[in-house]
């Protein structure tokens, strides 16, 4: 069965709501914040249905960031010209942020970014590919400091 989740601020409405449908047998999570949860979906759905503005590289084209380049073609990745493997997952986590450096990104639009919409994960998941981001890196280069937390907002690529 898939994951339903509810979102109001109403406690009871999604207990009420939660148990009739869990009688039925989804899977039900519950969030109280609809504001955030609600405007990063919308934000999500929209960018993936609005023409591309160039903010983010096409398929098949190679993105250079300082150190860093990318061919998604290839599925390759090089840091100072040395080669770093990454899972599908980590790719697309870290060329969304490679692709606007600076720009702080949300853990919803890392998500929105690596996973389809028929997918759910914990957004402390995107805390654990960071992780393991920042560890591929820093076994070739033991400087790597380029993915930047901002505690309670997000991640970022470092400006080079």
């Amino acid at each position: 069965m898939p994951t339903i989740a509810l979102v109001d601020d109403d406690r009871n409405i999604l207990t009420s709501v939660s148990i009739a449908l869990e009688a039925e047998g989804y899977r039900i999570t519950t969030y109280t914040d609809g504001q955030r949860l609600l405007t990063e979906r919308v934000k999500a759905v929209l960018r993936r249905s609005l023409p591309k503005d160039g903010s983010m590289p096409k398929e098949g084209k190679v993105l250079e960031c300082g150190q860093l380049r990318m061919d998604p073609e290839r599925h390759a990745c090089t840091w100072k010209n040395e080669p770093v493997t990454l899972t599908v997952t980590e790719f697309l986590i870290l060329q969304a942020l490679a692709s606007r450096p600076g720009v702080v990104k949300s853990r919803n639009a890392l998500m929105d970014a690596a996973y389809d919409d028929q997918v759910y994960v914990d957004d402390r998941t995107i805390d654990s590919h960071i992780k393991r981001l920042r560890k591929r890196f820093k076994a070739s280069d033991t400087e790597f400091d380029m993915i930047e937390t901002l505690y309670g907002v997000g991640y970022r690529f470092k400006e080079s």
